[in-house]
């Protein structure tokens, strides 16, 4: 069983930056594909962006392609999204989620969610 949690959301303005974290604890190995998502309010959830277990490949949603940086420090068992030029539209509960499947296709299912973080961009 691996538990994820995020942090580091908050209010932010437009064009700003954020940082969020997924740390993972319980039985894990590092072997894990890492994704975050996001739900705005009234909308599905969405794909953002995920990571390999070695970090080596990473997928992006084309929203946040060239402004979003996902990356993984496996010995802090911890991944990180990096949000930059933030936009309004951003505005999202940001859920990281973690599958054995070495796969950053999006389209595969997740096995563990973390409880989520909000992020707020004002204008």
């Amino acid at each position: 069983q691996v538990q994820l949690q995020e942090s580091g959301g908050g209010l932010v303005q437009a064009g700003g930056s954020l940082r969020l974290s997924c740390a993972a604890s319980g039985r894990t190995d590092n072997n894990y594909a890492v994704a975050w998502f996001r739900r705005a309010p009234g909308t599905e959830r969405e794909f953002v962006a995920a990571i390999s277990w070695s970090g080596g490949l990473s997928n992006y949603a084309d929203s946040v392609e060239g402004r979003f940086a996902i990356s993984r420090d496996n010995a802090a068992k911890t991944v990180y999204l990096q949000m930059n030029s933030l936009k309004l539209e951003d505005t999202a509960v940001y859920y990281c989620a973690a599958r054995r499947l070495n796969s950053v296709n999006a389209a595969y299912p997740w096995d563990y969610w973390g409880q989520g973080t909000q992020v707020t961009v004002s204008s």
